[in-house]
Parts: C-alpha cells; sequence; structure tokens
C-alpha cells in the first residue's frame, strides 16, 4: 500500500519514546507529523528526520491526522484530553503510557493500584466519539529502535483494544514501526503489556521476543 493510502499519524510529545516511533515510521517508508509544545523542538527533529516528517503545533496535528499518539507521561494525559478534546472527536488514540514515576532509588513504582492498568483508566477518561488502543509502550525506546526491522523473525509488539473495528490501523502501525502486532484482547488486558506487567519488556518477559517465542503465553 502506498503511503498516501495510509492513515496519517500524529505523534505529540518528543521525548525518548515519541522519538523512537517517528523514526522507525520514517525508516519504515510512513510520513508522520511531530509536535511538542515547543515548535522549535518539532521543527528541529522533522529536519533531522527528512522530509517524511512533517512538524506541527499540537493543535493543527490533531486535526491533520487521523491517529493520535500522545507520547506524554501518563500524569499528564487527562489534562492534554480535556484541552484538545474537540479535535481529538472521531480520532484513534494509541496509548503509550505506562503509569510509573521514578522512586528515588533509580527505579521506577506504580504510581497506581496494584491491579489498576493506564490502558482502562485513560479509555473511561476519554472524550466522547474517540476510539483507542494500548500498544507500542510495551518495550522501551532503546529496544523500539534497536529491535525494529530485526530478522529473519521480527520481534514483537503487544496490543490492546476494545474496538476491532480499528484492528487493521493498528496492526499496520505496528508493522510500519518494524515489529509483528500480536493482540492480546481487550482493554482488560492492558495491565499485562504495562510495565511490571507479564508480557513488558520491564515486567516478566525481560526482554524482546518472536511470536515463536511467546505464542503459549499469549492468552492465560
Amino acid at each position: 500500500m502506498k503511503d498516501e493510502k495510509k492513515t496519517k499519524i500524529a505523534i505529540i510529545g518528543l521525548g525518548n519514546i515519541g522519538q523512537a516511533i517517528a523514526t522507525n515510521l520514517v525508516k519504515n517508508n510512513r510520513s508522520v507529523i511531530v509536535a511538542a509544545r515547543e515548535i522549535t523542538k518539532a521543527n528541529s527533529f522533522a529536519e533531522k528526520l527528512g522530509n517524511l516528517a512533517k512538524p506541527m503545533g499540537i493543535s493543527d496535528a490533531i486535526k491533520e491526522a487521523t491517529i493520535i499518539i500522545p507520547a506524554i507521561w501518563f500524569n499528564t494525559l487527562n489534562g492534554f484530553f480535556n484541552q484538545y478534546a474537540n479535535e481529538l472527536h472521531g480520532k484513534i488514540i494509541i496509548d503509550v503510557s505506562n503509569p510509573i514515576a521514578p522512586d528515588g532509588k533509580g527505579g521506577f513504582t506504580k504510581i497506581i493500584g496494584e491491579n489498576e492498568s493506564a490502558g482502562e483508566l485513560n479509555a473511561k477518561a476519554l472524550p466522547k466519539n474517540v476510539k483507542f488502543a494500548k500498544t507500542l509502550g510495551t518495550l522501551g525506546a532503546t529496544s523500539l529502535l534497536n529491535a525494529a526491522n530485526q530478522s529473519p523473525e521480527r520481534a514483537v509488539l503487544f496490543y490492546a483494544t476494545d474496538d476491532t473495528s480499528i484492528k487493521g490501523e493498528i496492526e499496520e502501525l505496528i508493522i510500519d514501526n518494524g515489529f509483528e502486532p500480536v493482540g492480546v484482547g481487550g482493554l482488560n488486558q492492558s495491565i499485562r503489556i504495562e510495565v511490571f506487567g507479564d508480557l513488558h519488556e520491564f515486567g516478566a518477559l525481560g526482554r524482546t521476543v518472536t511470536r515463536k517465542e511467546i505464542e503459549s503465553k499469549i492468552k492465560r
């Protein structure tokens, strides 16, 4: 499929995860809109990526794209949803967040209940008429970059969604990041693909995996 026929993507926030996702998409010939609070940061990063990356302000980026990836901290997402509720109408939100914060000892701690997931909480906070999936946050930024497009077997990126109508767009997004998409079910499974979950790099898995390595563990 030619890129001009693919769903437009906007990445909001250009920290390590946002930059990794944008870099992977461009390497796989997928155009992307990049946006940040400081337009100068979006401009310089887009220039580094080349012609397939287009810098825009946050509001304009959301209006232009169909798939919106807010690559921002979990505890800032509610504010993002509220601020841009009108622009997000009818969009697909990709939640890459993990509900963690530095623990002051060089590691991280979970900042919501032990049995709560960012995916389920964020889905409840969404503006109306927004579609939603959890993915691209199951690996750290370094692995997102280094494990992309590996061969002969691609590494897996998991996803969870309650909306089967967007399965095609989600899987295409993951493929264009250089990974093999593997669904784990609805958002009630999203805790498994967040930090400390049994299907997260910084949980029970401890590394990237291929489908063959993980297939027996996908469904419990």
